[in-house]
């Protein structure tokens, strides 16, 4: 009877030290993350439960590893499978909170912007700058970088839509260069199909290349249907476009800032004080508002327009009184 009650006492020892073990494994589970603020963890490519939580406790992030091993081998089944990426992990998650998301593929992202305007030159530079992103196209030429997007366009000028793009840590220079190149050529061809008839433009890259004008003569939204009403009024009456941007484009580096009449006089492939016609390739990259105003422009006589001084141009539709507008606005001051 004794040992009865032995084996029956050490029985009920053993129930309660069990169920005591599990009830501290589940709390060491449901305790919050060894962390006071938000921490960046990345799982490697092919990284096992095993070495991301041993990852996790050499960095602190949670105070031992047993519980997870516990976890691991008494729920497999239970577990994610883990998401290559970088995670924001908070101090307020758990245990089982960190494992579920790491698994769920909710990776931090960034952001990168091309501004309206920008030249090609200024993409590649903002693109070499952005952290967390793969350079793969830094050595590629202008050529073989669009080459590399599978795209039948030889100057790359123009051919990307302004925009804000995520990215993640792991994507390449090259995705968000695809991604803006697909947005400029679906947005041209959508645009160009709502044209007005009787354009003095015979295809798209020729509406995208009047559109970068645009874009670059006016930062107000509401004059860029103005604008292009000049502009086309000046090509079908054969008159020369004669709009500074193109001629700074065509200075490249030698542009200081300021223009002068010798460099009006120069012969380049983009000065349209010297070229008829517009330039043979896009300044700058125009926004949607530019494509749109392009094959919609403004109806009106004007055929000048000079710069106030304040971002807004003021609109002539004789050179008498374009000529009175730039001394008002430009000799003056």
């Amino acid at each position: 009877m004794r040992v009865v009650k032995v084996i029956l006492g050490l029985a009920i020892l053993a129930m309660a030290l069990t169920y005591g073990g599990y009830r501290y494994w589940q709390a060491q589970l449901a305790m919050p993350l060894a962390i006071d603020e938000p921490v960046l963890y990345e799982v490697p490519e092919g990284a096992g439960l095993y070495r991301v939580i041993e990852d996790l406790a050499d960095q602190e992030v949670i105070a031992a590893t047993w519980p997870y091993r516990v976890l691991i081998h008494l729920e497999p089944e239970s577990l994610p499978q883990l998401r290559q990426g970088e995670y924001r992990l908070d101090p307020q998650m758990n245990g089982r909170d960190l494992l579920a998301h790491l698994g769920s593929g909710d990776v931090v992202t960034y952001s990168i912007t091309f501004p309206e305007g920008w030249t090609f030159r200024q993409i590649r530079e903002a693109l070499a700058a952005a952290p967390k992103l793969a350079h793969d196209t830094t050595a590629l030429t202008p050529a073989e970088l669009m080459a590399k997007l599978d795209s039948d366009v030889e100057h790359p000028e123009g051919w990307f839509f302004p925009d804000t793009y995520r990215y993640h840590k792991g994507m390449s220079d090259l995705d968000i260069l695809r991604q803006s190149h697909r947005r400029m050529r679906e947005t041209l061809e959508e645009i160009w199909r709502e044209r007005d008839e009787d354009l003095p433009l015979e295809s798209s890259y020729d509406a995208l290349i009047m559109a970068s004008l645009i874009e670059r003569e006016t930062g107000v939204p509401e004059e860029r249907p103005a604008i292009a009403g000049v502009f086309i009024r000046r090509l079908e009456r054969g008159m020369r476009l004669q709009t500074d941007p193109t001629v700074i484009y065509g200075m490249g580096d030698s542009y200081d800032g300021n223009i002068t009449r010798a460099d009006l006089r120069e012969e380049t492939p983009y000065n349209t004080y010297v070229i008829d016609g517009m330039p043979p390739t896009p300044i700058a990259m125009p926004g949607r508002g530019a494509l749109e105003a392009a094959v919609n422009p403004e109806e009106g006589d004007a055929l000048y327009f000079v710069s106030r001084g304040d971002g807004s141009h003021h609109f002539s539709s004789s050179l008498q009184e374009h000529n009175a507008a730039v001394r008002r606005y430009i000799l003056n001051r």
